[in-house]
């Protein structure tokens, strides 16, 4: 076997057989052939029978834990297994791990016995020493990174030409600008930031600032530019107002979230022009999150006018999260002439948008508009399949939905194009200018 991916392999395996697997590989490991071991959702209990799947031909090594509820020391023990040379290693993923000064000693000290020629991917979720992170940051052969950030130190010069996927979890208060701006990043392509920080100021704008710096200064031809971005992500558990305008020169994205909390008071300022001005830029948009879980304020958000913009600009989008008017879905002139718009065969379909996942959080659905909301959505995003939403209040929109689309008799049952004297969709499919 050489490659070992069952997700809950050490969550189904009783102390009892773990034990007489660990009397098996007294002589050598259970899977001497081994190189790529996955696991996800392992529990304390099993972290140290880890080591039995594992062999010196084992070269990809992700791990993904849960239920911590053991000592740390059971934890450190396993990462301690790791501190012997493993001279093919290229991925090693360990997430997510409980902050404390023993794990920090046993990851730290893992970055500096391993066999590091060859390492392509370093994503563990703890902090370093800062003799550990002189060693990651100069990793040349590296492509994905996980950086902790607990203290206002400036990274050492860095050497790394082929990194591709940087991931930061930020929990200092300081200026991030500060720590990272001396980061040059020629190939960039991810970027995911996660806030434990008790602000996030311009973030965005810095952002733009940072990657357009980037490419002015070096001299390589694979300079990152802002259009080799491919995906961002950003989480913060603050309250948080971005300025979205800065996001307009990755017109390369094709996964775009934005994490902010909505408790108490919503800080979403997600309205038609935003997401107008997102659709123009980003054509090629895949997933689009903006928020963490829509709230219940019915006046706040995007209305039907800017999901029928989005629907027209981004052909490619099959998941959204987005602060909606629900309301406007039954209330506007446009839903009147979806409701009259006869269906056509399919072989007279028009392009439209993929979008088969809506998530609308605790938005609540349009009293007594029920079908006249489900024909609206069908129009709009004909390929749509769910919509997710606190207690389930949108079920029946998407069970109307269901029955629409049989009564038409095709999967896609509208084609007609729509007029609207703000919002006429464009002759055909948008171009990419990308």
């Amino acid at each position: 076997m050489q490659t070992l991916g069952e997700h809950d392999l050490l969550s189904v395996l009783s102390p009892e057989v773990a034990s007489s697997l660990e009397l098996c590989a007294i002589e050598g490991p259970l899977l001497p052939n081994l190189k790529t071991l996955q696991l996800w959702h392992v529990t304390s209990k099993f972290a140290p029978f880890i080591s039995l799947f594992l062999s010196p031909k084992t070269t990809d090594i992700h791990i993904r834990f849960s239920n911590f509820n053991a000592a740390n020391a059971t934890i450190t023990s396993m990462i301690t297994y790791f501190q012997k040379p493993h001279h093919t290693l290229r991925e090693i993923s360990l997430y997510p791990l409980p902050r404390d000064a023993t794990i920090v000693a046993a990851v730290s000290t893992m970055v500096n016995v391993i066999n590091r020629i060859d390492l392509r991917c370093f994503c563990v979720d703890s902090p370093l020493t800062e003799e550990a992170c002189e060693v990651v940051y100069n990793l040349t052969s590296l492509h994905r990174l996980w950086v902790f950030v607990e203290k206002d130190i400036p990274p050492p010069s860095l050497a790394l030409p082929l990194l591709t996927d940087l991931i930061v979890t930020y929990s200092h208060d300081s200026d991030w600008v500060q720590v990272f701006g001396r980061l040059k990043f020629e190939k960039l392509t991810t970027f995911t930031f996660h806030s434990e920080s008790d602000q996030m100021g311009r973030f965005l704008e810095k952002f733009k600032v940072l990657a357009s710096g980037t490419s002015n200064t070096s001299d390589t031809p694979d300079a990152f530019t802002p259009n080799r971005l491919l995906s961002f992500r950003l989480h913060t558990s603050l309250r948080w107002t971005p300025n979205y305008s800065s996001l307009h020169q990755f017109t390369q994205l094709t996964d775009l979230v934005i994490k902010f909390s909505c408790d108490l008071d919503c800080s979403s300022t997600v309205d038609n022009k935003v997401i107008k001005s997102l659709a123009q830029t980003m054509l090629v948009l895949e997933t689009l999150r903006l928020g963490n879980q829509p709230c219940c304020i019915i006046h706040i958000g995007v209305t039907v006018k800017g999901l029928w913009a989005l629907a027209h600009r981004c052909l490619h989008l099959s998941t959204l999260r987005i602060h909606l008017q629900a309301d406007t879905l039954a209330k506007l002139p446009m839903t009147l002439e979806i409701a009259a718009a006869p269906p056509v065969m399919p072989g007279a379909l028009r392009r439209v948008c993929v979008l088969t996942e809506l998530e609308l959080g605790k938005i609540p659905v349009p009293g007594g508009a029920r079908d006249l909301a489900a024909m609206t959505l069908l129009h709009i995003f004909p390929h749509i399949e769910s919509i997710s939403s606190v207690g389930g209040d949108w079920e029946e929109v998407m069970d109307a939905i269901h029955i629409l689309r049989e009564k038409v008799g095709t999967e896609h049952p509208f084609s007609t194009p729509l007029s609207c004297s703000t919002d006429t969709p464009p002759d055909g499919p948008p171009k990419n200018n990308g």
